[in-house]
């Protein structure tokens, strides 16, 4: 599986996907919204999980990694957990490395990643993100994501409660 924006080529998480897959999860930067940073045993884990073979019916989450088009270099993680039966909900979310943050890439791959799900009859997608991250926010905005509500303190980070944000978007097909 490959999706091809413009800049990006997403692909699945393979093996030799480790070192940025460990990078994403310890870039603090990045982990900021979205937990404290795990050892390297939890990454390895979660590295693990998302190694199986993915459909719209898995329970495991599917993983892409985000490359520029011309060099090769990957930029971050993006994917979803699927809600197939009985929902057709798809839970997307990204993780970019902090050095590729305001250039675009993120919209773009996540774009891509939507007209993918979309294209697999997915009724809905959703997104939530943690009050306060205007970045990711405007990602979402930008590819048709609406605010849906604001979960109040809805996940403990770093030791603070955090309300979240939840965006949804509907397949225009159905």
């Amino acid at each position: 599986m490959q999706l091809l924006t413009p800049r990006l080529s997403l692909s699945r998480l393979q093996p030799e996907d480790w070192r940025i897959f460990k990078a994403v999860h310890q870039d603090r930067a990045t982990m900021t919204w979205v937990s404290e940073i795990p050892d390297e045993n939890d990454i390895r884990q979660r590295f693990t999980e998302r190694l199986a073979p993915w459909q719209a019916s898995s329970f495991h989450m599917l993983c892409l990694v985000a490359r520029i088009r011309e060099t090769g270099e990957p930029i971050g993680l993006f994917g979803c957990s699927a809600e197939w039966h009985p929902y057709r909900q798809a839970e997307v979310g990204y993780m970019l490395r902090a050095a590729f943050t305001g250039m675009g890439y993120g919209s773009e791959a996540l774009d891509a990643l939507c007209q993918f799900l979309l294209q697999a009859e997915f009724h809905k997608l959703k997104a939530m993100v943690i009050e306060g991250n205007w970045p990711s926010r405007r990602i979402l905005e930008k590819n048709g994501f609406v605010l849906e509500g604001t979960l109040r303190d809805n996940y403990l980070l770093n030791g603070q409660w955090v309300s979240d944000w939840v965006f949804g978007r509907l397949n225009p097909q159905h």
